[in-house]
């Protein structure tokens, strides 16, 4: 049994803002469910939702500060949570990051600084517990500088680094290191130092043990000027400790079979009860209520990583075909207005709903025909593992997670059974275009279609797969 202290900066169902959430929720229970001692340990935020008893444990002084930790746990689980509550730092109302304009708390380098500091001390059985990890496992930027100040530690746990997205990356003025009282053998061009700014990513990148991505084809992307962000050299000299592992979906959530969300549950047998779901979709979105009309979707934020510019370039052209499509999501102003413009033009094609409804995604996921996630990158992507669930064929990007989780139907792949989905390789419109009339092409043909949605439905997305995997990692370090 491995003792890991998990260290995150948001975690459902405690907070969430992103895929970050939905990770740091998911597999420090599928590792406790391993049997393996963990604790997982975040800001006490505001608005930080604990349903169980919280509890004092202990309090302790760091750079002339008072910093209280308490203990709860993970809604329907036993993992135990441990929260660093400092709230002059972290008791602001809303999102953990950016305030009611969206601009970043001015003082986030501060907040950050002081919890991986705090971290530090716990991992170094410095809180009177006598709880001493094998394992810090850290997540994103927020994290970044605890294996840098662990580094400087006799005895110290052996620390996994893991990138969810290399675009963010924690960097603050060159002054805040002093500001942080960062000890100065960690601020150079080698530690923490990039082109004169302070950066978090960095002390995650250069000091820890192993750093892990969230698929195996983002772990090679990020080497490349494309997806590095500056930093690509240091992760291509670092490249024999650096691995993805791909996230897992969390099945009590997401289940064609027993989904509270959808009108009608189904399974790979049974998938003409999925035509039922359709059925509410179309009327839900004031579409033709029609069976045999291939219905697309697409959930997501209307952003340009996400491609939703490639898509808005397809749409004169689709609304010319036998298609229907729904939306849900936000995000650029431009994007919501023009999708929005496209759908008063075409109601009986094209439907589209500007914001987040959990319901309602669901019922997207398993009353679609097909999911377009067109991404310029996507370090993992969970949707379309989610519609692979629920036998909704994904057209993806041939990119990062993307590549690692939808195999191509391809003359091949239909013979041997293993294709899942469509795959398409450039970021342009017209290959995304063409990957829409392929999917159509095979829509009229319903014997091939069944096959694909079927071998979509029987694969192993649980976080059970990933976390053994990250237990091997554990093993070795």
């Amino acid at each position: 049994m491995k003792k890991i202290l998990f260290v995150t900066s948001e975690a459902h169902p405690l907070i969430k803002t992103g895929g970050l959430a939905d990770v740091c929720g998911s597999l420090p229970k599928a590792l406790a469910e391993l049997s393996q001692d963990i604790r997982l340990i975040i800001p006490n935020y505001q608005s930080l939702k604990t349903t169980e008893n919280v509890r004092f444990l202990s309090s302790i002084r760091v750079d002339n500060r008072n910093i209280n930790l308490l203990e709860t746990s993970m809604p329907d689980s036993h993992v135990i949570v441990w929260l660093v509550d400092y709230p002059a730092y972290y008791n602001y109302p809303g999102n953990p990051y950016v305030d009611g304009e969206g601009e970043p708390w001015p003082n986030n380098a501060e907040r950050f600084g002081l919890f991986c500091r705090i971290v530090t001390e716990v991992a170094m059985n410095r809180i009177n517990q006598d709880w001493a990890p094998d394992i810090v496992h850290c997540n994103d930027w927020q994290s970044g500088l605890v294996p840098a100040l662990l580094s400087l530690e006799e005895n110290r746990p052996a620390t996994v680094f893991t990138i969810h997205n290399m675009a963010y990356q924690g960097l603050f003025p060159s002054a805040s290191a002093a500001t942080l009282n960062l000890p100065g053998q960690l601020w150079h061009p080698a530690g923490l130092e990039f082109h004169s700014m302070l950066s978090f990513i960095k002390g995650g990148l250069v000091y820890a043990d192993f750093i892990t991505t969230v698929s195996p084809t983002y772990a090679l992307e990020i080497q490349t000027p494309e997806f590095g962000y500056g930093l690509e050299g240091l992760l291509e000299y670092r490249k024999e400790f650096l691995g993805g592992i791909i996230n897992g979906i969390d099945l009590d959530q997401w289940d064609a079979e027993k989904d509270p969300n959808i009108l009608q549950c189904y399974n790979a047998k049974s998938l003409n009860k999925k035509l039922l779901n359709k059925a509410e979709l179309q009327a839900k979105y004031g579409l033709p209520v029609d069976e045999d009309i291939p219905l697309f979707g697409l959930i997501g934020r209307l952003v340009e990583q996400k491609g939703i510019d490639l898509l808005l370039d397809c749409l004169s052209e689709m609304v010319t075909m036998n298609l229907q499509f729904v939306l849900l999501g936000s995000g650029d102003k431009v994007y919501e207005k023009a999708l929005q413009a496209f759908a008063d033009l075409h109601p009986d094609k094209i439907a589209i709903k500007i914001g987040y409804d959990e319901s309602l995604a669901h019922l997207i996921e398993a009353g679609a025909d097909v999911f377009i996630m067109p991404s310029r990158f996507e370090p993992c992507g969970l949707n379309q593992m989610y519609s692979q669930r629920y036998g909704t064929i994904p057209i993806v990007r041939k990119t990062g997670g993307l590549a690692d989780t939808v195999i191509d139907a391809l003359p091949e792949t239909l013979r041997n059974q293993t294709a899942t989905g469509i795959v398409f390789n450039e970021a342009t419109p017209s290959a995304l275009l063409e990957a829409i009339k392929r999917t159509l092409i095979l829509y009229s043909m319903p014997d091939s279609w069944k096959k694909i949605q079927v071998n979509a439905m029987s694969k192993d997305f649980s976080w059970q797969r990933s976390a053994e995997q990250y237990l091997a990692l554990y093993e070795r370090l």
